[in-house]
């Protein structure tokens, strides 16, 4: 949550900055099995970054983060729906202020939509701030023989394929540290500044729709026009509509940089990790007996794993048993990634398994990584249409399970990009060579964001017709 800091809140000042936390168990992770961590070759300058890192003050505090997961306690009872998109691997150039205010306006504009569609607060959680850490699937790469390390983000590498770039450089988790600070520094200003107006994102919409490729969700936007026009008319308090509340999260990959942006809360005594509101496990680390899950298992963050088509219903209940072994409301979130051709046969059984287990999680769609595939002039891209026929896959198991689909986990940007194909206003791959911008995974542009989102509202408003 990215609070305002002129109210007396108790996130704020809520966790100790004073080093890095001291608590029982915090670093059994280190004798567990560890994957897609870097080499760091000058130790000395890897022990001065975590000397640096762990004086430094949190960037989110512990207060945000119990709120965050009462929110998400809520979705999981279907009485709120996550929206959670952001860069695939943010950069340390990318982030001015107009890429950040563009993906954070086009979050807004989604979940406004999805609002009205689902007549349910939607919480606002950004891949962002954190997020320049990737998996590989491996640990080189080679281009005409020359063989170098794989780029694994900018908080570890280089994109530029030289020996400088690509070495493991440490003091680039200083870099990510710093720029997250400045991300969450403009992203507060944004939502809690009057960027956030009801009235403002509901008026980006309305040109949104002025495309006429966008005509099949006129009805919906006229819908949208009119509840503003009324609420306006009644003398709604527009005032607190002009804040709202935004969490970050990233995938917690790089487990050094986590560990040392770990903090004690000063009212429990128990541990955060202060480099973002919600971290997640990703499908390549999440190993019940590794080094991501032991971590994670320790932390009081709200946690996120993947689950890709290979996790059985055993694997999905022991993960249960290990990240929330109290049935905390609000612990733990579920991210499917199945992709398009294989949810409707993958998910029903980790599903149900759950659904007739103790445990509650929140289950929230990933529609992205399992639909890449190479386009013919190779560049990696995603279908539109493979996207939606996830997320709709997505609802219709849960809608099946009797249980709750709630939420959608994106890649996407609020530029003009072209690196997915398709969509109403169509991208088609001759557009690749001027605006593919992506250093790894293709992202929905902000256009295509927006469909989705109205899609989703459909769904939502009217079950059974994502189409």
């Amino acid at each position: 949550m990215i609070s305002d800091p002129s109210t007396d809140l108790p996130a704020f000042g809520s966790a100790q900055s004073n080093g890095a936390a001291d608590y029982p168990g915090l670093d059994e992770w280190r004798s567990k099995p560890m994957s897609q961590q870097p080499t760091w070759e000058d130790r000395d300058a890897f022990e001065e970054a975590m000397t640096e890192l762990s004086a430094a003050p949190p960037l989110v505090f512990a207060g945000e983060v119990d709120v965050l997961r009462t929110q998400l306690a809520a979705a999981a009872q279907g009485e709120a729906f996550l929206l959670q998109g952001g860069d695939c691997a943010e950069t340390f150039a990318g982030a001015t202020a107009n890429k950040i205010s563009a993906r954070v306006k086009t979050i807004l504009q989604m979940a406004v939509v999805l609002t009205y569609g689902a007549s349910l607060p939607v919480v606002k959680m950004g891949r962002m701030a954190g997020q320049f850490a990737k998996p590989r699937s491996s640990d080189v790469e080679t281009r005409d023989g020359v063989t170098l390390p794989s780029f694994r983000g900018e908080i570890v590498n280089g994109f530029d394929f030289t020996p400088e770039s690509r070495r493991h450089d440490p003091r680039r988790m200083v870099q990510a540290y710093n720029t997250s600070a400045s991300t969450l520094n403009l992203v507060r200003a944004f939502t809690q500044g009057g960027f956030a107006d009801l009235r403002s994102v509901h008026a980006w919409n309305q040109g949104f729709m002025r495309n006429p490729a966008y005509s099949r969700y006129e009805v919906l936007a006229r819908e949208i026009d009119r509840a503003v026009r009324f609420m306006d008319a009644a003398g709604v308090d527009f005032g607190a509509l002009r804040r709202t509340d935004f969490f970050t999260a990233h995938e917690a990959l790089l487990l050094d940089y986590e560990r040392a942006l770990t903090r004690i809360d000063s009212r429990s005594g128990l541990p955060y990790s202060t480099s973002g509101h919600f971290l997640w496990i990703g499908e390549r680390t999440r190993d019940l007996d590794g080094a991501h899950v032991e971590f994670l298992s320790k932390v009081r963050n709200p946690i996120g794993v993947k689950l890709g088509p290979t996790t059985t219903p055993e694997d999905a209940l022991a993960l249960v048993e290990k990240l929330d072994p109290e049935r905390e409301p609000g612990r733990l979130t579920f991210i499917t990634r199945m992709g398009a051709g294989t949810i409707r046969e993958k998910l029903p059984p980790l599903v149900e398994a759950v659904r007739d287990s103790d445990a509650n999680p929140l289950w929230v769609t990933d529609p992205m990584h399992g639909n890449t595939v190479t386009a013919a002039n190779g560049y990696k891209t995603r279908r539109f249409d493979d996207v939606m026929d996830e997320v709709r896959g997505f609802f219709e198991v849960h809608r099946n399970a009797g249980t709750y689909p709630g939420g959608l986990h994106i890649e996407m940007t609020g530029d003009d990009v072209a690196e997915c194909l398709g969509g109403a206003d169509p991208i088609d791959e001759s557009a690749f060579a001027d605006r593919y911008e992506s250093l790894v995974d293709p992202r929905l542009n902000h256009q295509q964001s927006l469909e989705m989102a109205f899609l989703v509202t459909e769904a939502l408003a009217r079950p059974g017709t994502l189409s």
